[in-house]
Order: C-alpha cells, then structure tokens, then sequence
C-alpha cells in the first residue's frame, strides 16, 4: 500500500475540507452558516459546494423561509463514508513510525 492511499483530492482544498467538516458534526447548514464559518465570499462557497455536489458528497436543497431563499446542504453517506477514509489515511501519514 502506497503512503497516500484513502488520500481523496477533492478535499485537498480548505473550504471543500472545511465545508464536509461542518456537515460532518451538523445534520445540515445553510448558504450563510457555511460562509459565516469558513470566511468566504459567496462565489466561492457556491463554486465548491457545486464540486463535493456533482460528486455525490453533498446535497442541496432549495427553499424559501418566508420570500426569502434558503439553500440547506446535507452531507450524502457516500460524502461521509469518503471523509472518514480521507481523514483517517492523514491519522495514518502523520503518525506512521
């Protein structure tokens, strides 16, 4: 087995990393929780929450709250399963002998 195995690229980028480790703790977070969270500007919230989407990490769902729009975003088993073998093939780089 190679040094970087279970290392999964898509959350090679801090606000992808940051974003599965909110949805990982929290059932769901909206749009303005995420931003508020992670200090980004919305285009680039939007940008890699569309990436961990089309990969079936995360899903999204629209709505409104009274006029105004809400989007939730969950994420996915798969989304979870991959995080965890992500997170655990760092544990296995950093603590290996």
């Amino acid at each position: 087995m190679g040094l970087l195995d279970g290392i999964n690229k898509l959350f090679d980028h801090r606000i992808r990393l940051g974003i599965m480790s909110i949805l990982m703790v929290n059932e769901d977070a909206d749009f303005n929780r995420l931003k508020e969270l992670l200090n980004v500007t919305d285009g680039n919230l939007a940008s890699h929450t569309k990436t961990l989407e089309s990969a079936d990490y995360i899903t999204i769902e629209k709505s409104f709250i009274g006029k105004k729009p809400n989007t939730k975003y969950k994420a996915t088993r798969l989304g979870k399963q991959a995080f965890k073998k992500h997170i655990e093939a760092i544990e296995k780089l950093i603590h290996k002998p």
